[in-house]
């Protein structure tokens, strides 16, 4: 269990990374926007993403066994 989760930790932050490395304009530029951004709607967009992420693991698990 402990090393899945420190994989997954390891590959969020190569993702990251990667966005800070590639396009760090952009990056910069949607940072902003998300001053624009409600409480709410973030609220929201984190709930979805949770959910998103929860749904990809359980499909993975049960696809690989």
């Amino acid at each position: 269990m402990m090393p899945a989760l420190f994989t997954a930790l390891g590959l969020v932050l190569v993702i990251e990374g990667l966005l800070y490395a590639l396009v760090p304009g952009q990056l910069r530029r949607m940072a902003e926007l998300l001053r624009q951004v409600t409480d709410d709607q973030l609220r929201i967009g984190g709930a979805s993403a949770i959910a998103l992420g929860v749904l990809i693991v359980w499909i993975t698990r049960s696809v690989s066994g």
